[in-house]
């Protein structure tokens, strides 16, 4: 996390384009979401900027990880958050009251132009799935969400083999997918046909014989399951602690098949190259009141799951 120099300057143009602060919780994805839709609105405003982890709230074996990352954000004060809800009175009187920072809630998971134009002191609650929320600073935010916590000496290894081979990146999300059935019945799955369908579409359009490094919460389902044509390597020896490990790994592939999943999102999203290939699910999620057009970037190709 940069302050210092950086910070005094945010401190300084906040004077006069107010404050940014940003909920964070979820697991890494929905993290970096938050953080590049808060960030971009503050740096848009020329406004001081700060994440609120204060009632950080995730899933099972998920944790906080954007220290990782190159993140510019500063301590919030009293007059950049909101009471939390543990100060119940407090806490019902700004949120009720009109008192500034202004709660902003995302309203649905679909993109929403009016919160590029937030003005005053803002407080956003929501995961923001969209680029459109920072695209125009896309620049800023892929540098600042670039990890710089090194890599462990295996990580580092095989990073130098990714960069050698025809390596494309290949996400299984399950988890809490399968095991919550709320969360199934919202979001669903991929199915093996899907990633054979994904990984033939790769080979045909680079021309050349890729490696796949699959990436998933539950190695075993995908090696019991994944029947690709192509060579196949799981990576598999990184906890949830050390995700942004294999973000990380994921990035430095060549070409991605994501899955409905926040985190193989960013991992094909941080790959800088203009030539990469990015496969996603056309569903994101099963709900068709739910659903968010604007989920994927343009030129990612959507596959049915």
């Amino acid at each position: 996390m940069r302050t210092s120099v950086e910070t005094d300057r945010a401190q300084a143009a906040g004077r006069a384009g107010g404050s940014v602060a940003v909920h964070i919780y979820g697991g890494l994805g929905n993290q970096m979401f938050q953080y590049a839709c808060g960030r971009a609105l503050a740096l848009r405003r020329g406004a001081r900027f700060c994440i609120d982890r204060r009632d950080f709230a995730a899933g099972p074996d998920q944790v906080f990880g954007l220290h990782h990352f190159n993140i510019v954000a500063q301590s919030g004060g009293d007059q950049m958050l909101p009471p939390t809800k543990k100060q119940r009175l407090r806490y019902l009187v700004w949120r009720y009251g009109g008192r500034t920072p202004r709660f902003t809630r995302e309203k649905s998971a679909a993109f929403d132009p009016e919160v590029l134009r937030l003005t005053g002191d803002t407080w956003l609650h929501g995961y923001w799935q969209s680029e459109s929320y920072f695209d125009d600073c896309r620049d800023a935010i892929r540098e600042e969400l670039t990890i710089i916590t090194p890599p462990s000496e295996r990580n580092e290894r095989l990073l130098e083999e990714l960069r050698a081979l025809p390596a494309v990146s290949l996400h299984v999300r399950r988890g809490d997918y399968v095991s919550n059935p709320k969360a199934l019945a919202h979001h669903g799955t991929c199915t093996p046909a899907y990633y054979r369908s994904a990984a033939q579409l790769v080979a045909g359009k680079t021309g050349i014989e890729p490696v796949f490094f699959v990436f998933s919460d539950e190695p075993d389902w995908a090696r019991q399951h994944l029947d690709l044509p192509f060579e196949t390597r799981i990576v598999d020896h990184n906890d949830n602690r050390h995700n942004y490990e294999d973000m990380r790994l994921m990035a430095a592939c060549r070409h991605h098949v994501i899955a409905n999943s926040s985190f193989s999102w960013w991992g094909a999203w941080l790959n800088p190259s203009t030539d990469k290939i990015v496969v996603a699910p056309e569903k994101w999620v099963t709900d068709p009141a739910m659903q968010n057009p604007r989920i994927t970037p343009e030129g990612w190709i959507r596959l049915s799951p």
